[in-house]
């Protein structure tokens, strides 16, 4: 008698792709990487890169993130710069590409296939990106006695005298002005890093979003053993940091005591920590939204309410207390931890 039913313990084998059509996928995620790079739109490569890995392998997603590379260098060597200085500006930020978002994303590929939890994963990424970022740093000092950072602190910092030019001329007492010009010269003198890194987490955090809505995702989720644990792993609403990056939060609020280097890194890491927890928050944000129900008109009146209280300071403070305080409550799961304390144990 023929057995009509797959054992419950075995996964569905979904079936593989021909070798020609994985070398034609391979080579549009070539195309589409490079193209990605040499455009200014960098949002998605690690996407790309993610999606590549899953479909064809590691090796091929190795393969796409070289070459696409190894193109770019092609390009930023065939435009010409007049500025000498432009023209090691372009490098290095070809290099901080590669080394912070190209290389630590091919690293991470075992994680991804793995379904690393959302929040935990990023950090790791954002980890590997201050090693690149770093990396660069002294290596554009070392080789061409030039810095990268402080070229761009000179934009920021000239950027910053002709907001505050607008902002004399439209007429600002004069204690404004000097209060806004002190934050002004204290965030690009100190926080420059640290704004760079939130936005290194911009682009992994919507290349992790946008992976977990492919399909080519969710046939991986359906041929791995932890199908279960893994289906929402890049779902915004189960975002949450490592309960370790309170340490770096802690840590941040001592930045008023400190002074020089230290207290770079010190206010570069609380800045850091605080839009993680804002994100957190956001995300939490998007649990309740969806538990609630009402579609699509909810969601968006939802939204809509959040936007009209983040130009408040309550909106942000309440976003950022959730996502502080949400490792030791648990807001996703409250209902959930109420129901629980009436269960009878057999143990």
């Amino acid at each position: 008698m023929i057995e009509m039913s797959l054992r419950q313990s075995e996964p569905v084998a979904l079936p593989e792709q021909p070798a020609g059509g994985s070398w034609r996928s391979v080579l549009a995620h070539m195309l589409l990487t490079t193209l990605m790079i040499v455009t200014g739109l960098l949002v998605f490569v690690p996407a790309v890169l993610f999606h590549c890995a899953l479909r064809s392998g590691r090796r091929a997603a190795w393969l796409t993130g070289i070459v696409a590379m190894a193109i770019a260098c092609f390009f930023v060597a065939a435009i010409p710069a007049p500025d000498p200085n432009q023209t090691r500006m372009a490098w290095a930020e070809l290099a901080a590409f590669g080394l912070a978002v190209v290389l630590p994303s091919l690293m991470a590929l075992p994680l991804v296939e793995r379904g690393v939890k959302f929040g935990r994963l990023l950090v790791l990424l954002l980890l590997g990106s201050t090693i690149g970022l770093a990396a660069v740093e002294l290596g554009a000092r070392a080789l061409t006695s030039f810095s990268p950072f402080a070229f761009h602190a000179t934009q920021a910092r000239q950027g910053g005298s002709l907001m505050l030019e607008f902002y004399r001329k439209s007429g600002i007492p004069a204690d404004a002005m000097r209060t806004m010009e002190r934050w002004f010269g204290y965030w690009t003198e100190n926080l420059l890093p640290g704004l760079m890194l939130i936005m290194l987490a911009m682009i992994f955090a919507l290349s992790l979003l946008m992976l977990g809505r492919l399909q080519t995702w969710r046939a991986h989720v359906a041929r791995n053993a932890n199908a279960t644990e893994i289906a929402g792993a890049y779902l915004f609403r189960n975002f949450a940091v490592p309960e370790w990056v309170l340490f770096a939060f802690i840590a941040g609020g001592l930045a008023p005591l400190t002074t020089g280097l230290l207290h770079q890194v010190a206010a570069n890491a609380l800045f850091l920590a605080v839009f993680l927890y804002l994100l957190q928050g956001l995300a939490v944000f998007r649990f309740v939204l969806a538990s609630i129900g009402g579609g699509f008109a909810g969601a968006m009146l939802g939204w809509m309410l959040l936007a009209f209280l983040m130009l408040t300071m309550i909106g942000p403070l309440a976003l950022g207390l959730a996502g502080l305080f949400d490792p030791f409550f648990d807001f996703r799961h409250y209902k959930k931890r109420k129901d629980d304390s009436h269960e009878s144990h057999s143990d």
